[in-house]
């Protein structure tokens, strides 16, 4: 085993990475960014070496700086992560020249299922069932509109080099084509370097479903089951699961040993990834292999007891793996949910920022399911425009699926985050729909889910008595606050009839406190609620207790006059007021929104790439107004309705806020 090796990436990954080092008592280095200075991961390693500006051109994806990271620090190995250079050949080898060991598959196996164009042509060759497209790099939009229109829309328009849902668009026509290929050119070559592009069809109503294989240098080959990843939003995973819950055990064979195959044809001896698109009726088509750690491992670990990062590490020093496939089975079930730095409720646009608020829940043992939070930041941690958008992986075992999705619903209550949007109501959401907890999964979820975008869901009754709880607590907890502070007065209230205003419903309830149980009795439904195990203070969002004996979360902040209270993907305004004052405040008149139709508005904070359009031009709907980078994605900009641009806000290079305005329209 490696006494020392260097962590050639960022965030979470680099975070795990060190983990299993320390528990096996290996040295880690890790390299930096500007942007990563006072990092988690920086503040966790044994040492840290500096390698450039933000941009992941100018730092990360410079493999000579690495390897002198490597050198000047004495690291036998390198380990890339995912993403960055996990899946260049040519790092690979200049690791090799430089008498430094990659962790990772050797460059043969690399070049031949790594690059997803090779690995087409190499599956094509092996007889292997793949999806209809063109093998083959792309020349530029004509060519691409040429291919398209030969295999047939909607197709996929992909980086060679991609991962993690970079470099990927869906072409439905035409005019998908023209836009969608240079902006996928520009984010492959942004992203990873490299900016070649091939099309293949895109099969409607898939799931996408990948097996886990792991090599030694010594022929043995074995694979870790599957895992499926058809929650996914812009082509990238959302909520991740293993085992699957379309596969049975006859299915699940027959892929892994394609997979197996796959793998042993090009030698491969570390740990990789054979993707796979599936048919609702269990076929299967090879998709491609992504030859490094998948962001998703955490499942399969939890499923199998088998730690990814400690095998990679052992079959890059030479050792051979210690067990075989008769050796490995499925145990429980396992959820994963990424934890990103985004709005749902304005279709999932970056939300870069600071943390100010940074509570996960407590890893380990709760009540039914166990739980894992791989993450990279800590409260105070800025969340950067230069990279992914990702906070946390947060995962959920339990001994079934039913379990697992409950135990993770009830971990997102848990998640507490201020300071920047994030998906944390959208996750619950789908931990809550009926689809989901059937298993009646595709990659088109989310866009048959939620077609006019994420909103919320409507409270259930159960989730009404919640906030109705939670919110009689704190106001009595703030009104005896009021008066210890005011007059001195420590006397219980004397009132005991309030009215709860939750969302346009009212509720006249009776409250009753003995101690740290409060009792509140509805009213007007003769039914009674018991608060107790209360663990809220004033100032503190997270409000955790028990009502009726089961445990729960909201989160609640102030808001002009009472509180904002969400529970999962639930959220709403609440008052308590007394019988007068709540039949004064039903009479207020509602406040009409002000008319922003004429304004163009900048959807995120981002780097504007270009302005297309200037003052006096003439506009119609739909037509693109600028195109904003974000979070290494580039997004179009279009005009809402006809006009002609009054004043125009930005231009190329310009940095903007969310709601900057970028234009007017007379």
């Amino acid at each position: 085993m490696f006494s020392k090796i260097l962590i050639a990436n960022r965030g979470e990954i680099a975070v795990r990475i060190i983990k299993t080092c320390r528990r096996l008592g290996v040295q880690t280095v890790v390299v930096y960014s500007e942007a990563d200075a006072d990092s988690l991961a920086v503040e966790m390693a044994d040492e840290s070496v500096f390698i450039g500006p933000p941009p992941a051109a100018q730092s990360y994806l410079l493999a000579d700086r690495i390897i002198q990271a490597c050198l000047d620090t004495g690291a036998q190995a390198v380990h890339p992560g995912f993403g960055f250079l996990s899946e260049k050949a040519s790092f690979a080898r200049a690791c090799a020249d430089a008498g430094i060991v990659f962790i990772g598959p050797n460059p043969h196996a690399i070049e031949a299922m790594g690059d997803k164009i090779e690995s087409k042509k190499f599956a094509a060759a092996a007889k292997v069932s793949v999806v209809p497209g063109h093998v083959g790099e792309i020349d530029g939009v004509d060519h691409a509109i040429r291919i398209s229109e030969e295999i047939g829309y909607p197709v996929m328009i992909k980086a060679s080099a991609g991962g993690g849902g970079k470099g990927i668009r869906v072409a439905w026509n035409r005019r998908d084509v023209e836009e969608g290929f240079p902006a996928v050119r520009a984010e492959a070559k942004g992203a990873f370097g490299d900016d070649r592009i091939f099309i293949e069809k895109f099969i409607e109503n898939p799931r996408h479903v990948e097996i886990q294989v792991l090599g030694d240098k010594h022929g043995h080959m074995v694979h870790l089951f599957e895992r499926e990843c058809s929650i996914q939003r812009r082509n990238q995973k959302v909520i991740e699961e293993a085992p699957s819950p379309l596969l049975d055990h006859e299915t699940r064979m027959a892929m892994g040993a394609q997979a197996v195959a796959l793998a042993q044809a090009v030698g491969y001896d570390s740990a990789g990834t054979v993707e796979f698109v599936a048919g609702q009726d269990k076929s299967f088509y090879f998709l491609e292999m992504n030859t490094r750690l998948q962001v998703e491992h955490p499942v399969t670990e939890l499923i199998t007891g088998v730690d990814l990062v400690e095998q990679m590490l052992r079959v890059a020093a030479g050792e051979p793996l210690t067990f075989g496939q008769e050796n490995l089975a499925i145990q429980g079930w396992a959820i994963e949910s990424r934890i990103y730095a985004e709005d749902p409720y304005r279709k999932f646009l970056p939300s870069i920022g600071r943390l100010v608020r940074y509570e996960p829940p407590a890893e380990g043992e709760a009540e039914g399911y166990r739980v894992r939070n791989d993450t990279g930041v800590r409260e105070g941690d800025e969340i950067s425009m230069f990279y992914d958008p990702m906070i946390a992986k947060l995962c959920a075992w339990a001994p079934d699926r039913a379990g697992a999705v409950a135990g993770m619903a009830r971990a997102l209550e848990d998640f507490h985050v201020e300071g920047l949007g994030h998906n944390i109501p959208f996750l619950s959401a789908v931990m809550d729909q009926p689809r989901f907890a059937s298993g009646q999964l595709s990659t088109n979820y989310i866009a048959d889910e939620f077609p006019d975008g994420f909103h919320g869901l409507e409270p259930s009754d159960w989730q009404r008595d919640l906030v109705t709880a939670a919110a009689a607590w704190m106001h009595l907890t703030l009104a005896r606050r009021a008066r210890r502070i005011g007059n001195g007065l420590t006397s219980p209230l004397s009132r005991e009839d309030w009215v709860v205003v939750a969302g346009k419903a009212r509720r006249p309830v009776r409250l009753s406190q003995s101690g740290d149980v409060l009792t509140i009795t509805l009213t007007d439904e003769k039914r009674t609620l018991t608060l107790d195990e209360v663990d809220w203070r004033p100032g503190r969002a997270l409000f955790k207790a028990r009502l009726n004996d089961q445990a729960f979360s909201v989160t609640a902040s102030p808001a002009a006059e009472g509180f904002v209270i969400r529970h999962r993907a639930a959220k709403m305004p609440v008052l308590v007021l007394t019988p007068v004052s709540a039949d004064l405040h039903q009479r207020l008149p509602a406040k009409t929104p002000p008319d922003t139709s004429r304004l163009v508005i900048s959807p995120m904070p981002g780097l504007v790439v270009s302005m297309d359009v200037a003052v006096g031009e003439e506009v119609k709907e739909g037509q693109v107004v600028c195109v904003i980078e974000a979070m290494k994605m580039q997004n179009i900009i279009r005009a809402e309705r006809d006009g002609v641009i009054k004043t125009v806000g930005a231009k190329a290079g310009d940095s903007v806020a969310a709601d900057d305005v970028l234009a007017e329209l007379a």
